[in-house]
């Protein structure tokens, strides 16, 4: 006569019992749980000593720790609830206590018109507003425009309209920050090169061209001349 094995059901995490440290996993509470079945008081601190071991080995982060061996003992004793009587080389504190949830974070409710340049760009953006009217602040508003385009790149590689970017910095400022008539923005494949070079120059400091320094390398190259016919002279 054929008799059918009854279905053993399947079981699920949030059927069991919640972790009261998640870092060394379900099986190490299993452990813990068979060390308390253990009668034999020389045999059971064999067995939580192996369980120092592998909570050492689940979560070697402890180990960055000067004390991370009284660490572990203190873990062990708070996953037993206190309740694996064993040999242990440090002193119990049972007012030590595991907070499950930590404390919400409290973020400012701002709301970014345009992700992709961030509240960063939109401050930089406000902040130029305040400057006065002049060189600096034309200066200023030309480098915002550069990085809001090297922003958008970095989320569409394809391609960007300049005119995109320009009503989109009209935008966060409220029409209050405005590039002059003749500025243009690079082209796609210039912020894309690393290092970027932006086409701006600051109204404090006058670009000057590299000078090759001829006269001082001929000075040096005639110097080791006269130098050489000395030595050939001297012999």
């Amino acid at each position: 006569m054929h008799v059918e094995k009854p279905i053993e059901r399947m079981e699920y995490n949030t059927q069991r019992k919640k972790l009261k440290i998640t870092d060394y996993g379900r099986n190490v509470c299993k452990l813990i749980e068979f060390a308390k079945t253990i009668e034999n008081r020389e045999k059971r601190n064999q067995v939580a000593n192996i369980i120092i071991n592998v909570m050492s080995q689940v979560n070697p982060n402890a180990q960055d720790n000067i004390d991370y061996k009284h660490k572990l003992w203190d873990h062990l004793m708070i996953l037993s609830n206190y309740e694996l009587d064993v040999d242990c080389p440090y002193e119990i504190n049972k007012e030590n206590t595991v907070q499950f949830t930590p404390k919400p974070l409290k973020y400012k409710n701002h709301r970014i018109k345009y992700r992709h340049y961030g509240k960063f760009m939109e401050d930089m953006i406000n902040k130029a507003i305040e400057y006065p009217e002049g060189e600096e602040k034309e200066y200023l508003t030309e480098l915002i425009a550069h990085h809001l385009k090297k922003s958008y790149l970095t989320w569409n590689r394809d391609t960007v309209n300049d005119e995109l970017i320009y009503e989109q910095m009209d935008a966060i400022s409220g029409g209050k920050l405005k590039v002059s008539e003749d500025f243009k923005l690079l082209q796609t494949k210039d912020y894309l090169e690393q290092p970027v070079k932006m086409a701006v120059t600051s109204p404090n400091s006058q670009a000057k061209p590299k000078k090759k320094n001829n006269a001082a390398k001929n000075k040096v190259k005639n110097k080791n001349k006269r130098s050489q016919q000395k030595k050939s002279s001297g012999k």
